[in-house]
């Protein structure tokens, strides 16, 4: 078994080989810089991590997992500008740095990128691991358009927002696990358990997103402070102080959430108040810990030794605490 910090810097020096100085400058400019300001890298670590776990090959595993990567990343440049936000990871996002046009069509190409990245996965293997990364594609996509879908409607439910996040982020998490498990040759049903294991871990890793938009420091969290109160997001947050609240607070809530003004700092400190008032924090601890519960139940039913299991469950810890 190979250290976290070894899986990333083998990601990292694929990454760096990969990046591409060719022409048009104005096109793969921007595919550069996003590939090199990084980020967590979990996509890829998990995959190649499952991989190493299951006894397979990592660098069979590699490839596929820089393409699962640069998906991600290529989702990013387009969210980005659906979503208005100006900074990720504590830099200008792209669209911002030039311009919606260049993002877009950067974005494409490392839509392309991440295709011959995938092809590059054992020949034996390569119809299964592209059906899963179609099946991911296709999921991250409908996850992003409902989530565009509730700016506009106002009727949405504690459960739509989870299914939401299940197809924008978990699934994704889940299918990196499942690509490694997969060039590793373990059997069917380890393979269906650590999805499953990934996609729960996924669930708790974007409530915790949610925690930290609105409650953690900017510097650290490297996003704008309250980026989804500023831009009238019902996240889990805002949906569980709806139910909570009382009558008074629900039609503050209705009405703060109907502002424009992203740089209304008032209207965020005043939210994030009811927020506090109802606990809503501790609620979505609450949620948060129930679905790691559930990821450990599941990772109890593989047929991993006990050593093995303890690396993921100390890997899902971490992104449990983290605060960035």
């Amino acid at each position: 078994m190979h250290t976290i910090e070894e899986y990333q810097n083998l990601i990292q020096s694929a990454i760096e080989k990969e990046i591409i100085h060719r022409e048009p400058i104005e096109l793969y400019e921007p595919i550069n810089y996003t590939l090199s300001i990084g980020g967590k890298r979990l996509r890829p670590l998990l995959t190649l991590l499952t991989c190493d776990i299951f006894d397979g090959k990592i660098q069979e595993a590699l490839y596929p997992a820089i393409g699962l990567e640069t998906f991600h990343n290529f989702t990013l440049l387009h969210d980005d500008i659906m979503d208005k936000a100006p900074i990720r990871r504590g830099l200008p996002t792209v669209y911002k740095k030039w311009d919606s046009n260049r993002a877009i069509l950067s974005g494409d190409t490392m839509m392309v990128m991440a295709y011959n990245y995938i092809l590059a996965s054992p020949k034996d293997l390569l119809f299964e691991i592209f059906t899963v990364f179609n099946k991911l594609g296709q999921e991250v996509c409908e996850g992003q358009q409902y989530d565009m879908n509730f700016e506009t409607d106002s009727h949405v439910t504690l459960d739509k927002y989870l299914t939401m996040i299940k197809l924008k982020t978990a699934v994704l998490l889940g299918g990196s696990m499942q690509v490694g498990a997969i060039i590793a040759k373990t059997s069917k049903k380890n393979i269906q358990l650590i999805y499953d294991f990934g996609e729960s871990v996924g669930m708790a890793f974007q409530l915790q997103d949610d925690l930290l938009d609105a409650f953690g420091v900017e510097e650290v969290f490297g996003k704008k402070n309250g980026g989804d109160i500023r831009t009238n997001k019902k996240t889990f947050l805002y949906l569980k102080a709806m139910e909570l609240g009382s009558e008074k607070q629900q039609q503050e809530l209705s009405h703060l959430y109907s502002i424009l003004d992203e740089n209304d700092d008032n209207k965020v400190k005043r939210v994030l108040d009811i927020f506090k008032d109802l606990k809503i924090e501790a609620e979505t601890r609450k949620l948060m810990k129930c679905y790691y519960d559930k990821g450990f139940k599941i990772l109890g039913e593989t047929d991993l030794a006990q050593e093995k299991k303890l690396i993921l469950i100390k890997l899902a810890n971490s992104l449990l605490k983290r605060d960035n």
